[in-house]
C-alpha cells in the first residue's frame, strides 16, 4: 500500500463525499475512485458502500481508519524527528498525560525546558493510562506520565515525587460531606460517578467483595465531565484529589477514602526507544529535575 493511497482514502472518509475529497486533494474524482479500487484489491475488502450523494465505510473500512490515522500520525511524528537533525534542538515531543498532580510538576518541568529551548514544541494528548499506554506502546508518544499502580516491567521510568490521594467529590450539601473520611460502608448504598479504568484494581481493592453490588450511576475517563455530574447531583465522584475545583466559590468539596488509597506517579517510555534530539534533551533534563531519578539512571 502507498502512503498516497492511505492519505486519499482517509480524506475520503472524513468528507463522506468522492467529489468533495477529489476538490480537497486537487485530484480529479476518476483517480480518487481508481486508488479507491486499486487499495480494495489490495486488502480483498469493499471499504465504502456508495449512496447517491454520500459515501459511507464498511466495518473494513473503519478498521483501516483507525490504522491509517495511526500511520500517518507516525510519518508526520517521523519527518519531525528528522527535522531536528541540525545545530539547534527544535522539533516536536509528543507527551501523553494521564490527570494528576505528577503532570502538575512535570509541565513545572517542561517549562523550564521550553525556556532554554523555544523551537521545542510540545504535542500533548490527555487521557486514561491504558489509552495513553497504547499510544506509547504504537510509537505515537515519546513519554507518557502516568498516576496508577501499573506493571512498568515493559518501560523505562521517573518516579514523580507526587501524591495522588483517592477520596471522593460530592455536593458540599451531602449529608456526608461533613465526614473527615468516607470508608466503603458509606458509600455501598450511594449512587456513584466511577472511573472505568479504576474499576477492576483500585475500586476492587477498596470495596472488596462489595463491588459488584455497587450503584454506579454513571463511569468516566477524565474526570472533568464526571465532575458536572457530582455537581449536578447524580452521585458521587470516586477520583484523585486536586483534579476537581472543590475552592469557596464551587459546590464540591473532597473527601479521603479510609483506609487510604494512593497512587505513584511516572514518567515513562519504551525500552530500547530511539529518541529525536529534542526528546533525548528533554529525557537528560527529566533525569536531572526529579531526583528520584538517580536511583535508576545512575550517573
Amino acid at each position: 500500500m502507498e502512503l498516497r493511497s492511505l492519505k486519499y482514502f482517509l480524506e475520503i472518509a472524513r468528507e463522506e463525499n468522492m467529489s468533495k475529497a477529489a476538490e480537497r486533494l486537487n485530484v480529479s474524482q476518476s483517480a480518487l475512485s481508481r486508488q479507491v479500487k486499486l487499495l480494495e484489491a489490495q486488502l480483498g475488502q469493499q471499504l465504502f458502500i456508495r449512496h447517491s450523494f454520500s459515501i459511507e465505510l464498511t466495518d473494513a473500512g473503519r478498521l483501516l481508519r483507525r490504522h491509517c490515522e495511526d500511520i500517518i500520525s507516525m510519518v508526520r511524528k517521523t519527518e519531525d524527528d528528522f527535522s531536528t537533525f541540525e545545530s539547534d534542538i527544535k522539533g516536536s515531543i509528543s507527551l501523553g498525560c494521564a490527570e494528576s498532580d505528577a503532570m502538575r510538576k512535570v509541565s513545572e518541568v517542561l517549562c523550564r525546558f521550553c525556556l532554554e529551548h523555544p523551537s521545542v514544541r510540545f504535542d500533548i494528548k490527555s487521557g486514561n493510562t491504558e489509552d495513553i499506554k497504547g499510544d506509547l506502546d504504537k510509537g505515537l508518544l515519546d513519554f507518557a506520565v502516568i498516576a496508577e499502580n501499573a506493571d512498568l516491567s515493559r518501560y523505562n521510568f521517573i518516579p514523580v515525587e507526587s501524591e495522588d490521594v483517592w477520596g471522593a467529590i460530592m455536593r458540599k450539601d451531602d449529608p456526608l460531606a461533613s465526614k473527615s473520611f468516607l470508608t466503603s460502608i458509606d458509600l455501598e448504598d450511594r449512587p456513584l460517578i466511577l472511573s472505568r479504568q479504576a474499576m477492576d484494581a483500585e475500586y476492587a481493592a477498596f470495596f472488596g467483595e462489595k463491588k459488584d453490588r455497587l450503584n454506579v450511576a454513571a463511569t468516566f475517563n477524565l474526570p472533568h465531565n464526571g465532575a458536572l455530574l457530582a455537581s449536578g447531583g447524580m452521585g458521587i465522584m470516586l477520583c484523585f484529589d486536586k483534579l476537581v475545583d472543590t475552592g469557596e466559590n464551587s459546590p464540591l468539596c473532597f473527601v479521603p477514602l479510609h483506609p487510604v488509597m494512593k497512587a505513584q506517579g511516572n514518567i515513562i517510555w519504551k525500552k530500547y526507544q530511539v529518541f529525536s534530539r529534542a526528546a533525548d534533551a528533554l529525557l537528560g533534563y527529566l533525569k536531572k529535575s526529579f531526583p528520584s531519578a538517580g536511583q535508576f539512571f545512575p550517573s
